[in-house]
């Protein structure tokens, strides 16, 4: 440990007093000389010990309805002075201010009020001022000062002052700044990102303050990290760690469930990020079932999602087969006992949150925002291109394809009959390729697509791929139209008896 700094002044003004009192009784039992401010000061005098109030050192009281209470060039250069360094020592005798060791600062709890869904006014108010100076200013002087930033931070701080009678090496000084800088940095994102709701500035700021290192990347030979709070999320149950793509897997699982959101008993099973197979039924063993039917084979390592609580009769089903995650928002007791029964087998109950409001992912050497895709294509929306018009179990059918196809990866086919996925073709480089992908799985687990019906994500540039539906049993299409040659495609399903419906809205997924 080098260049330790024994701790014999302290400022301490905080907004929560969560874990202060063992703080302030070890400080005092020290020796240490406590300043303080407003609400922090009685709290620290209700305690019993000695504080003395920054007004004393300043001469000023805290004015403008406490907005003004430690700006003060006493305060600060007593945090900002250079303790080796002659001139600071110099002034600091001549003006009268009192080193100061340590700052504690808990700042105003700006991002909670805002989610509270305070007044603008409100807001504002919680714009902590003092309080972020206090921190910049000590985590800017590590050299001589320890800075405590946050409540997170305080049972360290008291482990730190405990063990060595209030001594403080550079390097752990040095860390608390680190953690300092962290939240002032957060808490001017938060700020800025309020501000700029409406993207009057083209600025992008994220910060994420939970962090958790991964196992690995995509592959063991790259490193991993989620930044988020995943706990807001879920609530794990059971299970080994999630990966990098386990995470990336559960991250279209959800969004995929959430077009089904209130629906009937619906399950997914999902592998790379895409669906191979889903259905919906009256009851939530029958749509597993049903779900699995549509590609087994790729079902084996999986993750597994419901819209539905799982019932035991559905895991014991779940339970024959190897998965890596199941997740729903909730599970029965006797369900969750069985499905604990694989040491590995990850289980996430899902709470009801909204998802974020945009997308981002890395591109270049830069960064690729957009709005999330809110649009799921409605009965209303339809526009019947064709002389047949569907049926209104087909039109069920289309939009139950539809929601599939929002969520697997571009180009794609999906084929689906009767609230079942019958087969997807995915991320193919052009359309005839993910239709005849789909057939030709479809036909392979003994789908009957006679009667089936096929949305694309996007408009068919030519005649072929209705072509090929139909002469596969497909009676009925979506699409969202929009090709010069759209024409061709409408002319081919009038001559063929195949209906047609065109929404407007593409969905692409690079």
């Amino acid at each position: 440990m080098s260049n330790e700094k024994t701790i014999k002044s302290a400022l301490i003004s905080v907004f929560s007093k969560d874990g202060l009192e063992p703080i302030v009784k070890e400080l005092d039992k020290q020796g240490v000389t406590i300043y303080s401010t407003g609400g922090t000061e009685k709290f620290i005098n209700d305690l019993g010990v000695s504080v003395v109030p920054v007004e004393d050192v300043t001469s000023y009281p805290s004015i403008l309805g406490g907005r003004v209470k430690t700006l003060h060039p006493k305060v600060f250069g007593g945090i900002l002075n250079r303790q080796d360094h002659e001139g600071d020592v110099s002034e600091l005798a001549e003006y009268d201010i009192p080193q100061i060791d340590v700052v504690i600062v808990d700042l105003y709890p700006f991002e909670k009020t805002v989610a509270s869904g305070a007044s603008n006014q409100d807001i504002i108010e919680k714009i902590d001022i003092g309080g972020i100076s206090l921190i910049r200013a000590a985590a800017k002087n590590y050299a001589d000062v320890i800075c405590v930033s946050s409540v997170d931070d305080y049972a360290e701080f008291l482990e730190l002052i405990s063990a060595n009678n209030g001594s403080i090496s550079e390097e752990d000084r040095k860390r608390f700044a680190t953690k300092a800088f962290n939240v002032s940095s957060h808490y001017d994102s938060a700020i800025f990102n309020y501000f700029n709701q409406n993207n009057e500035e083209t600025v992008l700021k994220i910060s994420e303050n939970k962090g958790k290192v991964l196992r690995y990347g995509e592959n063991p030979h790259q490193k991993g990290f989620f930044f988020g709070d995943f706990d807001e999320l879920f609530t794990k149950l059971h299970g080994k760690e999630l990966s990098y793509n386990n995470l990336l897997d559960v991250d279209a699982a959800v969004n995929l469930m959430l077009e089904f959101k209130n629906d009937a008993p619906t399950f997914a099973i999902l592998k790379h990020n895409n669906a191979c197979g889903l259905a919906q039924r009256d009851n939530l063993k029958q749509a597993y079932l049903d779900a699995l039917a549509g590609d087994p084979v790729s079902a084996f390592g999986g993750v597994l999602i419901s819209n539905t609580a799982i019932d035991l009769a559905t895991a014991e089903e779940i339970h024959k087969l190897f998965c890596e995650v199941v997740i729903a928002p909730d599970f029965a007791p006797e369900a969750l006992e069985l499905l604990q029964g694989k040491k590995n087998r990850i289980l996430l109950k899902i709470h009801d949150i909204e998802m974020p409001k945009t997308n981002v992912r890395s591109c270049l050497n830069g960064v690729l925002v957009q709005d999330r895709n809110n649009i799921t294509d409605k009965a209303e929306d339809l526009k019947n291109v064709t002389n047949l018009e569907p049926t209104q179990e087909q039109v069920e059918d289309l939009l139950f394809a539809s929601k599939i196809c929002k969520h697997t990866k571009s180009n794609t086919i999906v084929l689906a009959k009767n609230k079942q996925l019958c087969a997807s073709g995915t991320g193919q480089t052009s359309r005839v390729d993910a239709l005849q992908q789909a057939i030709h799985k479809a036909k392979s687990f003994d789908f009957e697509l006679k009667g089936a019906v096929m949305a694309s994500d996007a408009f068919f540039p030519f005649p072929d791929c209705v072509e090929i539906a139909n002469n596969a049993g497909i009676s009925a299409v979506i699409q969202p139209g929009g090709s010069i040659k759209d024409q061709l495609s409408i002319d081919y399903c009038n001559e063929n008896n195949v209906a047609m419906v065109m929404t407007g809205t593409r969905h692409f997924k690079h």
